[in-house]
């Protein structure tokens, strides 16, 4: 037994030993000292930082705002504050407190100028992204903040602190609540600031943890109990951040189990040759959550519908309340978006079924992003492929046709330009513009 004891203990020494390649101390700490403070160069390239994660979220682009995490210096104070804890270093403490504070000041007024300026007011779905914290989100700033401060202590430095930079992500939940003050909207400011603080504490918790972990030189506290206040001070903020994340995780979890669950229980249980789901709403809810159904077709009988509420609990559905609507019920509630975009799956599904080489079927790439920039004025638009057949020549000719509308009149010129570009970037060999 202690030979295998033997064994273990020098196989873990040899592959996790930290103190190994570790850098000086002293070099360590100047390292991170030196990048606590915002002034110069670090202040301006925070501020081109948020502009550019804030057009990432706003064109919805994933690989712009992780330029933007690049670039962001926002790791210096927060790494800063925790070495400051971790040694009783309460001066470089109080520093990145105040660079933390500037900083972030700074960086959500930036994003809220951004957002009050920018033409694009639609929350996208990065952004979307950055307005819901969950437990997750504390296990992903733990562990990257534990190789951040890892990779920080070597002699060698690695590719690790862009990778932490990204993991983390400290820039986007800036512009999400920056993006929350320009639209009014409190929701998405508080819970991208709560997203904020969680991955700043947890950065800050796991450098602290490291740097006691390698026994950094720590300032002597001439009382122990001002050390003990200290030491429960934090634990006190770490259950703080984390208490609301795991509520707010079990409700996300539980969300999606029901509406996994409620979507396989409609498409097998209501898959009726006559009748069909044309609009669904799931309502959950931890006392009593509801599926909302609105059919067309022929009505469901009394004892199918009873049918299918006897079949919930077979789907981890029991409590939920099932709402069909259906005949003189439907009649009031039918909207015909929800008509048209049943009918449009109906015929994308009858279309995957045709040949690759049917002209009807080439793919049109999402352009909303880009003509939201280039075309501030635009409304809406639809872009098709068509057959047109020429009667005098009994010939048949595929173009693609773009049908737009715009705030105000555009001119002929731009439409040329318009017409020109949108040839270009779906490949068409003949398109059709048509300004209503």
């Amino acid at each position: 037994m202690n030979d295998l004891y033997s064994v273990l203990s020098k196989f873990f020494n040899y592959r996790f030993n930290l103190q190994e390649d570790s850098a000086p101390q002293a070099e360590t700490i100047a390292a991170i000292k030196k990048n606590v403070a915002f002034k110069g160069a670090n202040l301006w390239t925070l501020i081109f930082a948020i502009f550019v994660a804030c057009i990432g979220l706003n064109v919805n682009s994933t690989a712009v705002i992780i330029g933007a995490m690049l670039i962001s210096p926002l790791m210096g104070p927060i790494v800063g504050i925790g070495l400051g804890i971790g040694t009783n270093d309460f001066d470089l403490v109080k520093k990145g407190l105040r660079n933390l504070t500037l900083a972030t000041i700074i960086s959500i007024i930036a994003s809220t100028l951004y957002f009050t300026f920018t033409p694009l007011h639609e929350a996208s779905s990065e952004l979307l992204a950055r307005t819901s914290p969950s437990i997750w989100d504390v296990f992903i700033a733990t562990l990257g903040g534990l190789a951040g401060i890892v990779a920080a202590t070597r002699k060698e430095k690695s590719n690790v602190i862009p990778g932490v930079a990204i993991a983390t992500a400290l820039m986007p939940p800036l512009c999400t609540a920056g993006f929350g003050i320009a639209t009014g909207n409190l929701y998405y400011f508080m819970g991208a600031i709560y997203l904020y603080f969680i991955n700043s504490v947890f950065i800050c918790v796991s450098t602290f943890l490291i740097v006691r972990y390698l026994k950094f030189r720590k300032r002597t506290f001439e009382n122990k109990e001002d050390e003990q206040k200290v030491s429960r001070y934090i634990w006190i903020i770490v259950m703080i951040t984390i208490a609301p994340s795991i509520y707010l995780t079990y409700q996300i979890v539980g969300k999606s189990i029901f509406e996994n669950n409620a979507n396989r229980f409609i498409s097998q249980q209501l898959n009726y040759k006559n009748t069909q789901v044309i609009s669904k709403n799931l309502k959950y809810n931890r006392k009593g959550s509801e599926i909302d159904l609105l059919l067309l077709g022929a009505e469901l009988s009394p004892l199918q519908l009873d049918s299918l509420n006897q079949k919930l609990p077979n789907y981890q559905l029991k409590g939920t309340k099932l709402v069909i609507r259906q005949g003189l019920n439907a009649k009031n509630e039918v909207d015909l978006s929800q008509i048209k975009a049943s009918i449009l799956e109906d015929v994308f599904k009858s279309n995957n079924e045709k040949p690759v080489n049917d002209p009807l079927q080439l793919l049109i790439p999402d352009l909303k992003p880009e003509l939201r920039v280039l075309y501030p004025d635009l409304k809406d638009y639809s872009i098709s492929n068509a057959i047109f057949n020429r009667l005098d020549t009994n010939k048949s000719d595929t173009l693609t046709m773009v049908v737009a509308s715009f705030y105000k009149p555009i001119p002929l010129a731009d439409q040329d330009r318009l017409r020109l570009w949108l040839k270009n970037r779906v490949k068409a060999d003949s398109l059709k513009l048509i300004i209503l």
